[in-house]
């Protein structure tokens, strides 16, 4: 059976829409199918296929990487306007990560139509979090649009630590979380995460014949550094190196698929970043990279730490592997304290069985698939 993202059932959820003054929280992932020509699929912007219902969109709201989704990772995105429809686009990655209650005067609904890859430092999940809040605390509804989680078959990684709650990781939850983001925005407003225990109006539109078994390949690149399936698929266990001295592909054209140092030892494969689409200025530019070429793994169903620990034991005493948004990503400096003591992977994913069992609890109060 074909997986239809909430966004293609349009019958589903344009009654809630008509007549009302809508805000869209959207990126390039928000697309509606168009069928297929020439045995292509074809698609259009959601926010274009709802200007042709005459739906009243006043505002689109952007996450990190824009509305097109072309700008690099931690880079700040501005204001603008949309050239093709004319409507006002605000940046929810800048100084302003919340819509403000200005920016929501005169609206009557938000809708959040953006695709999540289910790993807790991929920031559309902390988006999507302080827009629900701020619907509350305006007394908004707002409706989400499923989409299918390619990393929803499995639940793993450490739990984040309160401590450590960031835009990356806002919530208690493990690194790969096994929820679409409709669910997750269930579990946020259920379990009270919202500031003050606040809870909004919410409502989520179910995807078609999704199961969390289910293969999904998705159409569009969500982020310009995950480029393809495999990207996606090893993103939760080379993520890590985002707050490392590594490379992690970024510079390449694939991204997410390898790791490297200049400081590696030889083993025959070595690679040199340079700028590119989505990475301006990737770690190590101009240098080559001696590294380890995972572009052909096996689909992963865990988190893999052999490749963070095997980079650690690569890189020399004299330089510090771990930087400062380590802790930030794994959530925890319990990691960071379990590699640097010598613990093996499995030592390592023996000290999450019992939180990730506590989350598996909560995840189950919010599940809508299979």
């Amino acid at each position: 059976m074909i997986i239809l993202p909430a966004a293609d059932l349009m019958n589903t959820y344009l009654p809630y829409l008509e007549g009302k003054k809508i805000a869209v929280v959207a990126n390039q992932t928000s697309i509606v199918s168009n069928g297929s020509h020439a045995g292509q699929k074809m698609f259009t912007h959601l926010i274009d296929t709802l200007l042709t219902y005459d739906i009243q969109i006043q505002k689109v709201f952007a996450p990190e990487h824009g509305f097109r989704g072309s700008i690099d990772a931690g880079e700040k995105v501005a204001d603008d306007k949309d050239v093709k429809t004319g409507l006002p686009i605000i940046s929810l990655y800048g100084k302003n990560k919340k819509p403000g209650e200005d920016q929501l005067k005169d609206i009557d609904l938000v809708l959040f139509d953006i695709q999540d890859v289910g790993v807790r430092f991929y920031t559309y999940i902390s988006t999507l979090s302080l827009v629900m809040e701020a619907c509350a605390e305006s007394d908004i509804p707002i409706i989400v649009l499923d989409r299918p989680n390619p990393n929803g078959h499995y639940i793993d990684g450490p739990v984040l630590e309160s401590a450590h709650s960031s835009f990356v990781g806002m919530h208690e939850v493990p690194l790969v979380y096994g929820l679409t983001i409709g669910e997750y925005a269930q579990m946020v407003n259920g379990e009270g995460w919202l500031k003050d225990s606040l809870q909004c109006d919410l409502k989520v539109i179910k995807n078609l014949n999704y199961t969390h078994k289910s293969n999904y390949s998705l159409p569009v690149r969500p982020s310009p550094n995950l480029p393809n399936d495999k990207s996606i698929n090893l993103y939760p266990s080379l993520g890590f190196f985002e707050g490392t001295l590594i490379n992690a592909g970024r510079g390449t054209e694939f991204q997410f698929q390898r790791y490297g140092a200049p400081f590696f030892p030889d083993n025959g494969f070595a690679y040199t970043p340079e700028a590119n689409f989505g990475a301006k200025y990737p770690k190590f530019k101009g240098e080559k990279c001696n590294g380890v070429d995972l572009s052909k793994v096996k689909q992963q169903n865990k988190v893999n730490l052999t490749w963070l620990i095997d980079a650690f034991h690569k890189t020399p005493k004299d330089k510090s592997f771990f930087g400062e948004t380590f802790t930030i990503h794994a959530g925890t400096e319990k990691l960071r304290e379990q590699i640097e003591s010598g613990l093996t992977a499995e030592q390592i994913r023996d000290s999450w069985k019992t939180d990730l069992e506590k989350f598996k609890q909560i995840r189950e109060k919010y599940l809508m698939y299979q």
